[in-house]
């Protein structure tokens, strides 16, 4: 599966020109027609119309699905294309089991294919022949699957279907990633905030433990310190760490009674803050890992834009709740 770097390079040049950069943040302060306007005339969303600001979500769903093409298309290997795009496919499979065992309809349950056709996956799980899933997505539609048996007196809570796709997407990427040390370091940090961020969230030391995945570089004796009531001890384990400004943040908002919405952002946007430090010593397949994160979170932005447009915020609420792309 390698690729030219040399010609994929050129292709993101050619295409770096149509993004949307800063000026998504000048559109803070404008109303929501203006906004669409301006996004279209941009090329975001492929040229696709719409009749009204109110459909700006197809726009979203146009470039989305033009991202994936180009991933599909120009990803330097295996491993990157398992990394952008397999996270789709333990979606899926956990969306379809939550259909099937719940008598729901995958109807807007579904995210856009990974590297397995939605309906692949979710024929898959319906028919229970799991082969086409592999062996550790096909592991985890078993366990959760397992949770709705007859000899399970209780029901399964959406909270332990997500732990054990969760897990076992960790344990994939951790697999499939392996051989490429960028993107295994990548892993790591989102795991160990992942985990940071799972602690706090728990009340029980006993069920964060049940929860953590793989790939990371934090201990769990490390991870359960943050139990301890006394914080500035707490904070003390993570001093020789990379995170702990991160962990700084989630003790004071979670002191404070505030939601870790701002830690969750940092660990949402962490890869392309990482290629954004870095972007002017690109590599190899560093420039198409940037490219796709920055488009990936412009994308994002698109939609918070026309969401807190629409429900009429103004424009410092809306820049908080922005992702910086440069």
């Amino acid at each position: 599966m390698a690729k030219d770097l040399l010609y994929t390079n050129g292709v993101i040049a050619a295409r770096e020109k149509y993004l949307l950069n800063d000026k998504i943040f000048k559109l803070c302060d404008s109303g929501a027609e203006e906004a669409l306007r301006a996004v279209s005339e941009s090329g975001f969303g492929k040229g696709v119309e719409v009749a009204s600001v109110y459909e700006y979500e197809k726009l979203v769903s146009a470039d989305e699905a033009a991202i994936d093409g180009f991933i599909r298309e120009y990803a330097p290997s295996r491993a990157e294309a398992a990394y952008l795009l397999s996270p789709r496919d333990f979606h899926n499979a956990k969306a379809a089991v939550k259909a099937k065992y719940l008598n729901l309809s995958t109807e807007n349950m579904l995210a856009p294919a990974g590297l397995i056709p939605a309906e692949e996956v979710v024929n898959s799980v319906n028919s229970g022949d799991l082969k086409p899933l592999g062996e550790v997505l096909g592991e985890a539609v078993k366990q959760s699957a397992a949770l709705f048996s007859e000899e399970n007196e209780s029901q399964a809570s959406g909270a332990e279907i997500g732990i054990i796709f969760e897990k076992a997407l960790y344990k994939h990427l951790h697999e499939a990633c392996a051989r490429n040390g960028l993107l295994k370091k990548l892993l790591a940090t989102k795991a160990d905030m992942t985990n940071i961020l799972t602690v706090l969230r728990s009340d029980k030391e006993e069920y964060a433990a049940k929860s953590y995945v793989t790939g990371g570089k934090i201990s769990e004796k490390q991870l359960a310190s943050l139990f301890d009531e006394d914080s500035e001890r707490a904070l003390k384990v993570f001093k020789a760490t990379p995170y702990y400004e991160f962990v700084k943040k989630c003790i004071a908002d979670k002191a404070a009674g505030l939601p870790l919405t701002t830690a969750e952002r940092i660990c949402e946007s962490y890869e392309t803050e990482y290629f954004t430090a870095k972007k002017y010593e690109l590599q190899k397949n560093q420039p198409f890992l940037y490219y796709v994160f920055r488009r990936r979170a412009e994308n994002a932005n698109v939609r918070i834009l026309f969401v807190c447009l629409l429900a009429g915020m103004n424009e410092s609420e809306i820049k908080r709740r922005l992702r910086a792309i440069q």
